[in-house]
C-alpha cells in the first residue's frame, strides 16, 4: 500500500500550481497575463524575477520531495519511484486543484531527476541555467535540460527503469513545449 500511496500524495502535491496561488494573492490572473502559463517564466514576467525563482523552486520541490521520500525515504522499489516521478509531474500538468489545466512541468521534471537521479537532476539543471542564459529563452533552457538528462541517462546508466523515467520526463516536457517549439522554427519566440 505504500507504493501507491505515495504515488497518489504524489499527483495531489504536485497539482499545487504554486504559480497561480502567488499570482492570486497578489490579485494577478496568470492565465491571462504574458503567454498565460502558469509556470515561473510567466510568473517572473507578471510578478517579476524573485517571484518567478519562488515558483521554480517551489514548482521543483514537489518533484523532488516525493520522489525523494519514495527512494531514499521509503526504499521503493524502481517501478514505484518512476510512478512518483511521473504522477508529481502529471499533477503539474493537470491539476486536479486547478480544472486540470497546468504548466508545462520543466521544473517539476528536474525536481523528480533531482530525487531520483541526483548527479543527472544536477547535469539537467546547469544545462538549463546555461542554455538559458546563452539563449535568453527559458523554453530553449528547458528542452536542453531534458534532452541532455534523457541522453545521459541512456548512455551512463542503462537501467531500464531509469531511462524509462527520463525518457518519459523527456516526453512530457516536448510535448507541452510544443508551440514554442514551432515559434522556435519561426524566430517568434520571446525571449525571457
Amino acid at each position: 500500500m505504500l507504493g501507491p500511496a505515495t504515488v497518489l500524495c504524489a499527483y495531489l502535491l504536485g497539482s499545487i500550481s504554486f504559480g497561480l496561488l502567488l499570482a492570486s494573492s497578489q490579485d494577478v490572473n496568470l492565465r491571462s497575463t504574458g503567454s498565460g502559463n502558469i509556470g515561473a517564466t510567466n510568473v517572473a514576467r507578471a510578478l517579476g524575477a524573485n517571484s518567478g525563482r519562488l515558483v521554480m523552486l517551489l514548482d521543483m520541490l514537489k518533484g523532488f520531495v516525493p520522489v525523494a521520500v519514495a527512494h531514499w525515504g521509503f526504499d521503493l522499489s524502481w517501478p514505484w519511484i518512476v510512478a512518483t516521478g511521473w504522477a508529481a509531474v502529471l499533477g503539474h500538468l493537470f491539476p486536479v486543484w486547478h480544472g486540470f489545466q497546468g504548466g508545462k512541468g520543466a521544473a517539476t521534471a528536474g525536481g523528480v531527476l533531482l530525487g531520483a537521479l541526483p548527479p543527472i537532476g544536477v547535469a539537467a539543471f546547469l544545462t538549463f541555467f546555461m542554455a538559458k542564459r546563452i539563449s535568453h529563452r527559458a523554453s530553449i533552457g528547458s528542452l536542453s535540460a531534458a534532452t541532455v538528462a534523457a541522453l545521459l541517462t541512456v548512455t551512463l546508466d542503462g537501467r531500464q527503469w531509469p531511462i524509462l523515467l527520463a525518457v518519459g520526463l523527456w516526453i512530457l516536457v516536448v510535448l507541452r513545449h510544443k508551440d514554442n517549439i514551432a515559434r522556435l522554427l519561426r524566430g517568434e519566440e520571446p525571449s525571457s
